[in-house]
């Protein structure tokens, strides 16, 4: 058979360019579910973790980004993630603030629809001319994405218009802004299929190879001096999977629900006891509360969990009707008592306390509008469920909200009858290694069976054989 090193896999561009043994990297999990343990030990190990920022207050995302440095030595990865706010641009801009006063040098971006100036200005600070008069850019960009349209914006370079503004403003340099224009927003695009958390619902073996003919375009279009990388994400548990991504053309991989399930995860050991019994049919999906007016979903567990039917039925409320009062006595004294065990009144009485202190001249707008203060009293039983499975809060367990895709069920399927079974024997870096050296040897026996079946035909090796994924030509 075969023998294919696991730390050959993927693109040995993407490797040398992050510091990497290994292409595989943890992506970020909000609310600091990707702890800095979690990126701690990903950085020790050869691979690469990205810190859960979003939802995390400003002091304790500059707490978790110095503890990462200090427990890093020179040299080992490590990421932050960057989540999209079109409503507070400010959000997006101090996050920058900090990563750049910290030396951060790599960042995933999630959730963007559209290219911001905080996303160029990350990017293009401090990018530089070698000897030869290439762009050398100390800062990398990768790019979370399931739509094509998203995938294209950050495969062109920055927008001309946001570079104009921020040269004029003082954020970058007229030099800056002069070699950025040569090179892509991102060159590494994370493809995210359906996975846990929000999604679209993709399908891999469709998305990879549309993403794929989209870097072949850009790549002629702009003329791009080294290849635009694209790497697969969603539904990734098992060997088998980091394979077939491989195989595909992946340059690299990107997990998330399995690593839920581990020591490192940032979320409660009630969490995790549910996690570790999942099987891949023990998902569901359920309104987004962050973009819960758009009708934007999210995979969660369900089993045991009373989360998804209830979050789907205020949903179906908030379509129907105008105000919280057009709804029957029935139904409002039942979410009142059995969803969020409060009254409308203190649910309003909270929010509105919340607003106060991030957006006071928009209060008078929400209390004037009852549609609207409908979706917020609804919207408070999201951030309510979050809060009670990373508390593991006992006696609101059957409203957790848990944000876990089927890859977790896979996982554990894998695992079954082995010392894995239980989540406190679970390590991110441990399992990184299992799924990329499973995946070696499962690609090292196919291609022997291939190999194998071409020789009894009297044919030659196929082309296509080689160098796919990382195998040695």
């Amino acid at each position: 058979m075969l023998t294919i090193a696991a730390d050959s896999l993927g693109d040995e561009g993407f490797r040398a360019d992050h510091g990497l043994r290994y292409a595989y990297l943890a992506g970020a999990m909000y609310k600091g579910i990707s702890s800095a343990d979690l990126v701690i030990a990903m950085g020790r190990a050869g691979m690469l973790g990205y810190l859960g920022a979003g939802g995390m207050t400003f002091d304790a995302l500059e707490a978790a980004l110095v503890r990462i440095r200090e427990r890093l030595s020179a040299g080992e990865a490590y990421g932050m993630n960057l989540l999209c706010s079109l409503d507070r641009p400010d959000i997006e801009d101090h996050t920058v603030d900090m990563y750049l006063r910290h030396g951060v040098r790599f960042v995933e971006a999630a959730a963007f629809m559209r290219i911001t100036p905080s996303l160029v200005r990350f990017r293009l600070h401090g990018i530089r001319r070698d000897a030869q008069g290439r762009a050398v850019s100390p800062r990398r960009i990768l790019a979370k994405v399931s739509r094509p349209e998203v995938a294209s914006a950050f495969m062109r370079p920055p927008p001309e218009d946001i570079v104009r503004a921020l040269v004029a403003a003082g954020r970058l340099t007229a030099e800056e802004a002069e070699i950025g224009a040569g090179i892509p927003m991102s060159e590494d695009i994370c493809v995210e299929s359906d996975s846990g958390g929000h999604t679209d619902q993709g399908v891999a073996f469709a998305l990879l190879p549309a993403m794929f003919a989209l870097r072949d375009v850009a790549m002629k279009e702009h003329g791009y001096r080294w290849r635009i990388r694209v790497g697969a994400a969603g539904g990734i548990g098992t060997p088998h999977a980091v394979a077939a991504a491989f195989i595909m053309g992946a340059a690299f991989v990107m997990t998330g629900s399995v690593n839920q399930c581990t020591v490192e995860a940032g979320t409660s050991d009630a969490v995790k006891d549910i996690l570790q019994e999942l099987n891949v049919q023990d998902t569901c999906y359920a309104p987004a509360g962050d973009m819960f007016e758009l009708g934007a979903r999210v995979q969660v567990a369900r089993r045991g969990l009373f989360f998804p039917a209830r979050a789907n039925k205020l949903y179906e409320l908030y379509q129907r009707f105008g105000s919280i009062e057009d709804i029957d006595a029935q139904t409002r004294q039942q979410i009142q008592d059995k969803y969020f065990q409060r009254s409308f009144e203190a649910v309003w009485e909270e929010t509105m306390a919340y607003y106060a202190r991030i957006m006071p001249d928009r209060i008078g707008e929400m209390e004037r509008n009852p549609r609207h203060k409908m979706a917020l009293i609804f919207k408070w039983y999201f951030v309510h469920t979050t809060r009670l499975a990373m508390q593991g809060v006992a006696e609101g367990k059957v409203d957790y909200q848990i944000h876990c895709g089927p890859a977790l069920g896979a996982f554990n399927q894998w695992v079954k009858d082995t010392s894995l079974v239980p989540w406190r024997n679970r390590r991110v870096a441990d399992i990184g290694v299992r799924l990329m050296e499973g995946a070696a040897q499962l690609l090292g026996q196919r291609y022997a069976e291939l190999a194998s079946m071409q020789r009894a035909g009297h044919a030659s090796e196929p082309e296509s054989l080689r160098a796919v994924g990382g195998l040695p030509s």
